[in-house]
């Protein structure tokens, strides 16, 4: 019993797939961070370019 216990490794598994979900996680939340007033300009600027477009259109 105790020797099953102890080379049981589900419970690691679920642990790896865990840390795995985490480092992406903060991946994204460090990518989202370090150019997400870049992707709000260049959004801005194509959201002024089409008002602009409709606006002059006949």
């Amino acid at each position: 019993m105790i020797r099953s216990f102890l080379c049981d490794e589900t419970g690691a598994t679920a642990i790896e797939y865990g840390l795995i979900a985490a480092l992406i996680g903060t991946a994204i939340i460090g990518g989202v961070g370090a150019y997400g007033s870049q992707l709000g300009n260049m959004f801005n600027g194509v959201s002024t370019k089409m008002t602009d477009a409709v606006n002059k259109a006949p």
